[in-house]
């Protein structure tokens, strides 16, 4: 039943970690059938964040890695400046939830904010694409570096549940003037060192002695996780080249109407 379990909570965070749909929500509603008893679970949390994050590096391998032999200088250079927009768009991050990240899961995490979060960003994200925008940059090289930055405090934004880390990203990259794909690219992009710096602290912090039976569960929910959030991106890349974030707005606040006749009314 465990191996089962691991399976279904790793398709779970394969596809709705890097979707703008908040995997917290879907999370809420499996936790209360699908779940590993503590500190256990915590970990295994961690493991199947951890293949959802290496299956992006994987996708985007070429466009990540400038010791290519390859790509010419001018290729390199590019990578180089993704990199550093990336981790300038990741300092509001570091910055803020220093200060303010025990006290946001202290007394934000429950499932009324989660809805109302669903609620709020579905209702933006909708809103973002019936106005008509202007699209200032398409390319990383366009999107100067005060914009990463901006983008990076949206995607700060994501610490209150609910609210999605991905869609925080692309919501503001858009508001910036960012054409679709540009913001969904980019939002990947800030996730590898946001999510990976983030699991391995808390990974650090659980500890690592496992039994065999806890190892093959890992392993299976890591797998599980890396595999279906790579069919999820390459999926996701294609259908926002020629199709909008509107049906997710809509998923989300469906989603947040769900959270909330589930916790208070059928729980």
């Amino acid at each position: 039943m465990n191996f089962f379990y691991a399976i279904i909570l790793g398709i779970v965070e394969g596809i709705t970690e890097f979707l703008p749909i908040s995997s917290t929500g879907h999370l809420i509603i499996i936790g209360e059938f699908i779940s590993f008893p503590e500190p256990f679970g915590t970990t295994f949390d961690i493991v199947i964040q951890l293949g959802a994050i290496l299956s992006v590096v994987f996708y985007f391998f070429d466009r990540l890695n400038p010791f290519s032999k390859s790509i010419d200088y001018h290729q390199k250079q590019e990578i180089y400046d993704l990199w550093k927009k990336t981790f300038i768009a990741l300092i509001p991050a570091i910055l803020i939830g220093g200060l303010l990240g025990r006290k946001i899961q202290e007394f934000l995490f429950n499932p009324t904010v989660v809805a109302i979060m669903l609620f709020v960003g579905g209702i933006i994200l909708i809103f973002l694409e019936k106005k008509q925008r202007n699209e200032k940059f398409q390319k990383i090289r366009d999107m100067s570096w005060l914009n990463a930055f901006y983008i990076g405090l949206f995607q700060s934004l994501a610490m209150v549940p609910g609210t999605s880390r991905s869609a925080a990203t692309i919501i503001g990259a858009m508001l910036l003037g960012s054409s679709r794909v540009l913001a969904a690219e980019f939002s990947f992009f800030l996730a590898i060192p946001t999510m990976f710096a983030a699991s391995a602290y808390s990974l650090y912090k659980q500890g690592f002695a496992f039994s065999n039976s806890e190892l093959i569960i890992l392993i299976t929910g890591f797998l599980t996780a890396f595999v279906v959030a790579y069919l999820v991106v390459k999926i996701f890349m294609k259908y926002i080249s020629n199709h909008n974030f509107v049906p997710f707005g809509y998923y989300r606040i469906a989603l947040g109407a769900v959270v909330i006749i589930f916790i208070y009314i059928i729980k």
